[in-house]
């Protein structure tokens, strides 16, 4: 009679045991399932934020685009220059620019520059631009050729040395014009030079390459919506850490 009494109390306590384990398991699996569930609130929020920026920079980027081209829209054909929608104002007339291998402004590209440049700050720091534009870069390009460059990669390396000097040469005369002069703390801060070399050609239809429309000096804006969204995408990659109160 005693074993059997004995029997029943290891049982119990096994049961009781088991009974604990089981308690356990389902209690971490109830935690792992709010930290599954937390996660993916905390992802589906960084998503949507992205989405939003991602929709208020496309707008930005149209309204900005036909602000410029209301403006410009007359003057670019006369100028030899173009404005794409990503908002990038490319002026290709090369005879215009620049002496050959020289990075001093010719007469009528001055007079270009000082015609364009102050109505172009003009829109770019209206309050509906100002405080989203990350930078406007200067950029300057030129073909491959290089005349009695031995290979691909000195005529790479002069002509990077070359579209420096010239998006350098841009910058100093842009934002030294008289008219631009109340903006000068604001251009200090965003305005870039940015020398290309060939590294981005134009070509033909038939594959070849167009070494005039390639000599070319852009400005470009960027806004603040890739550096927004980089933001997010680095906080998504961080650990989260989570507190859980008793």
């Amino acid at each position: 009679m005693m074993r059997n009494d004995n029997q029943e109390v290891l049982a119990d306590e096994e049961g009781a045991h088991w009974i604990s384990v089981s308690d356990l398991m389902a209690a971490l699996m109830m935690v792992f399932l709010l930290v599954s569930v937390v996660f993916m609130v905390i992802v589906q929020k960084e998503s949507e934020r992205m989405r939003e920026v991602a929709e208020i920079y496309l707008d930005l980027r149209q309204a900005l685009y036909q602000d410029l081209l209301d403006e410009f829209e007359q003057d670019l054909p006369r100028w030899g220059a173009q404005l794409t929608p990503d908002l990038v104002i490319s002026f290709q007339d090369s005879g215009v620019l620049f002496e050959l291998g020289s990075s001093k402004l010719r007469p009528a590209f001055e007079t270009i520059l000082s015609d364009f440049f102050p109505r172009y700050v003009k829109v770019i720091t209206s309050a509906d631009y100002r405080e989203d534009i990350e930078e406007v870069r200067i950029e300057g390009h030129t073909s491959r050729d290089w005349t009695n460059a031995r290979t691909d990669n000195e005529a790479y390396i002069n002509n990077m040395r070359l579209s420096q000097e010239r998006t350098r040469s841009s910058l100093e005369y842009v934002i030294n014009l008289p008219k631009v002069i109340n903006e000068q703390a604001w251009l200090k801060k965003n305005l870039t030079a940015n020398g290309l070399s060939s590294s981005q050609p134009i070509f033909n239809s038939d594959g070849s390459e167009n070494n005039e429309l390639a000599r070319r000096v852009e400005f470009r804006v960027r806004t603040d919506a890739d550096s927004r969204i980089r933001t997010i995408l680095e906080k998504q990659r961080r650990p989260i850490n989570l507190e859980l109160n008793p």
